[in-house]
């Protein structure tokens, strides 16, 4: 182990955090991508590695789903969303021969591919490097968490929406993470509430509040509630900066808030 960490491509990377939920259709690569965004903002330098093998969707979200991935002498060169090159992107979904190709694999296959985007990408020096996990608490996650345990990550963000199914998998999630050893650095609460985009009205088509109910349980951090909001779903669906292009959105108040607890976290953390 000691080996490896002396070693790998993962080596220059100062925080490793996993954004993981229960269940599917929740928001975790919406949320990794603004977060990524957000911290990129807030100076630092993130990768994004998504290992979501059957639905890499992130590469759209950023626009970049058109690059591909180089090899050099420590392995794959991951794609750099930005020209100042301040964000970089691993993705399943860059190796594949077409853009709606299914990806039909066997755990084993899938696992030793999640293997090989931790031990061969050269990442270089990063603060961040956010892990897009698929849904469920699957190997493809056991996988996650033990190839990347030797880099002391973080930890998780867990998401959730509110309704009373959503939150009852990513309770599921919360054992999950005690009986991997990976500490809860806390929960979102995304899709909370439909802000009109007329006259502002929020309206709760999801009821409210599960995700904080949820934290306060469990006895983990409640990092913030994000509202479904149509200019997030227009930049994503155009690869746009959301945290750059809509800063008057009602949802860019909550990335903001999400990424700065995460960066005090860090700190208190590190101190």
């Amino acid at each position: 182990m000691e080996a490896a960490q002396e070693t790998g491509n993962l080596t220059g990377i100062r925080q490793i955090i996993l954004v993981l939920s229960g269940k599917g259709g929740v928001g975790k690569s919406t949320i990794s991508t603004e977060l990524a965004l957000a911290l990129r903002h807030s100076g630092k330098k993130v990768g994004i590695l998504d290992v979501d093998l059957c639905g890499p969707s992130i590469p759209r979200m950023l626009k970049v789903q058109d690059k591909a991935v180089h090899q050099c002498d420590s392995g794959w060169v991951p794609v750099f969303v930005d020209q100042e090159q301040t964000i970089s992107l691993m993705s399943v979904g860059f190796l594949l021969e077409k853009p709606d190709e299914a990806v039909v694999w066997r755990g084993p296959k899938k696992n030793a591919l999640i293997k090989q985007f931790v031990s061969d990408v050269a990442w270089g020096d990063l603060d961040y490097l956010i892990v897009d996990t698929p849904p469920g608490t699957s190997d493809e996650h056991i996988s996650a968490v033990e190839a990347l345990r030797p880099y002391k990550p973080l930890g998780a963000i867990l998401v959730t929406t509110p309704q009373a199914i959503s939150v009852g998998d990513v309770r599921r999630e919360l054992t999950f993470c005690k009986k991997t050893g990976l500490r809860v650095i806390g929960i979102v609460e995304n899709m909370s509430g439909f802000v009109c985009p007329h006259c502002s009205e929020c309206t709760h088509l999801f009821s409210k509040g599960g995700g904080e109910e949820l934290a306060r349980h469990a006895k983990v951090p409640f990092l913030g509630c994000v509202p479904l909001d149509p200019q997030l779903t227009k930049s994503l669906e155009e690869g746009q900066d959301f945290i750059q292009e809509f800063p008057k959105s009602p949802a860019f108040p909550a990335f903001i808030s999400i990424t700065q607890q995460i960066l005090d976290g860090t700190l208190a953390q590190t101190s």
